[in-house]
Parts: structure tokens; C-alpha cells; sequence
């Protein structure tokens, strides 16, 4: 499996497959590489490389205190440098999505344009406490195919068939002799709470360093976490940027749906 070495010693999990454009695809909070399975296949000819942040899938644990998007933003570079590439569009997944943006400010010549999904500079509290309410914790199912049932019912905003919340499952919980585990470092739990002690930051002024790229943003119709009225006022500070809701969606897309490819392929048509 392809790995590389960051700055502090940390062995950090990555694929790169096709060629052309490179795309560097950053997935949710607590998820891998795996987040982008399903558009995968629906992509035109590129470059694309995902990355498994410290912490999760097959990427080193390093503790609470490096899961944040600083550390996670610098590891992102780091990959781009291992792999010899001097700038990369991004699609970002919710927690990939806060990268992209703080990489757009803080190095904007590696990033060539970023493609949002259902995330923007202000996070919906209700989304937060949801996803509070799991993080970091194994789940009582014991099977995948109880894992999808759960999912099914858990899930709020979605209408998805059966197959595909046993594909989530798979992708998302790993078998083990004691029942399903996680696919990432527990301590990341003390990493989010402790993040959400003090206020929020202003992230306007990163979403700010984005809108002269290339930009598209991709909204759950039935987010928990990007409401309507921040989707509204991206579009308003961001004229050129593609938007397209997904219905039956909530947080997040699956990113293969129509409105989502559409969205996706008419951003890297301006990236020629």
C-alpha cells in the first residue's frame, strides 16, 4: 500500500491512480479514502489521489492533539510534494471541504480549484451535535447487515435503497471477532470535543480566499450541517460558483448522484 512519511515520522495512507488533471480528494471527518468509491467511477480521465488523514484507515494514530485541520492541511502538501505535484484541484467531503478552503488561504498557488460538498464557512450546531453524539464510539451493531438496517433508519434526509447503506457499512466498519469496529483512532473524539470547547472562527475570510478559482459547491438538500441560508450567501459572495442541491440527501452526499456529477464534471470542465 502506498504510504508516505511526514515531517514528525507519521506513516500517512494514500492512493494515486489514473492520469491528467490531479484532483486530491479529502474525505469526512472520520472517514478514508473510501469516501469516494462511488463517483469514482463516474469521473472523466484524471488524476486522483485520496488520502487517509492520521488517524484513520491505514494512516499512523498520532494522538488527539494532531487531528486538526492545520496538521491535516500541512499532510495534504506534504502528499502533493512526495508525489511532485505543484498544485491540485480538491474535492472536499465535509472535514475535506474545511482543508480545501484553509488551503486556498494559507497556500493558494497549490490549489488550483476546490469543489465543496455540503460544507461551507458556517457549521450548523445541529450538525455538530449529531455527529457528537457518535464520534469515537463503537457501534452496538454487531454484523454489517445490522449496520445497514441502522444506517437506514439513523440516517435522517435520506432516501438511499438497502444496497447502498450496506456499502456504507462495509466501507465505514470493519468485522471484527467482538463485533464491528471503527476505521479510525477513538481519540479522535478528544480531538473534536475539544475543538468545539471555545467558539467557532470566522471562516468567511478562507471561504473568501476561494472565490476567485474555480469553485462549485454541493448541498445536501436535507443537511443538518450547511443550511440553506449559508449556501445562499456563498452564492451571493461567489457568483461564479457552481451550486447544485441534491434531493434526499442530507450530510453528506454520496456524490454519484446527478446533481452532484453534474456539478463535478461542469467544475473540471473550467480547470482545462
Amino acid at each position: 500500500m502506498p504510504k508516505f512519511t511526514a515531517a514528525d515520522g507519521a506513516s500517512i495512507h494514500y492512493t494515486d491512480e489514473g492520469h491528467g488533471i490531479p484532483l486530491l480528494a479529502l474525505a469526512g471527518l472520520t472517514r478514508t479514502g473510501r469516501d469516494f468509491d462511488y463517483v469514482a467511477p463516474h469521473l472523466p480521465p484524471l488524476r486522483l489521489i485520496r488520502m487517509d488523514y492520521r488517524g484513520r484507515g491505514q494512516s499512523d494514530w498520532t494522538g488527539a492533539e494532531t487531528y486538526t485541520i492545520v496538521q491535516e492541511g500541512a499532510d495534504a502538501l506534504a502528499l502533493l510534494d512526495h508525489l511532485g505535484i505543484e498544485s491540485a484541484a480538491i474535492l472536499g467531503t465535509s472535514r475535506g471541504g474545511l482543508i480545501g478552503m484553509y488551503l486556498s488561504a494559507v497556500a493558494p498557488e497549490r490549489v488550483r480549484g476546490l469543489i465543496l460538498n455540503d460544507v461551507g464557512p458556517v457549521i450548523d450546531p445541529l450538525g455538530l451535535s449529531r455527529i457528537q453524539d457518535y464520534i469515537g464510539q463503537r457501534p452496538a451493531a454487531r454484523s454489517h447487515a445490522a449496520m445497514a438496517v441502522a444506517l437506514e433508519h439513523a440516517m435522517e434526509g435520506f432516501d438511499a435503497p438497502p444496497a447502498r447503506w450496506m456499502q456504507e457499512a462495509k466501507i465505514h466498519y470493519v468485522q471484527t471477532d467482538q463485533g464491528l469496529d471503527i476505521t479510525y483512532d477513538p481519540a479522535l473524539r478528544t480531538a473534536f470535543l475539544e475543538a468545539m470547547k471555545g467558539p467557532l472562527a470566522d471562516a468567511w475570510p478562507l471561504f473568501e480566499a476561494c472565490k476567485d478559482k474555480p469553485l462549485a459547491l454541493i448541498r445536501g438538500a436535507n443537511s443538518d450541517l450547511l443550511t440553506q441560508a449559508t449556501a445562499d450567501e456563498m452564492a451571493a459572495r461567489a457568483p461564479g460558483m457552481i451550486y447544485e442541491e441534491v434531493p434526499d440527501r442530507g450530510h453528506v452526499p454520496f456524490l454519484d448522484e446527478p446533481e452532484a456529477l453534474r456539478a463535478i464534471h461542469k467544475f473540471l470542465g473550467r480547470l482545462i
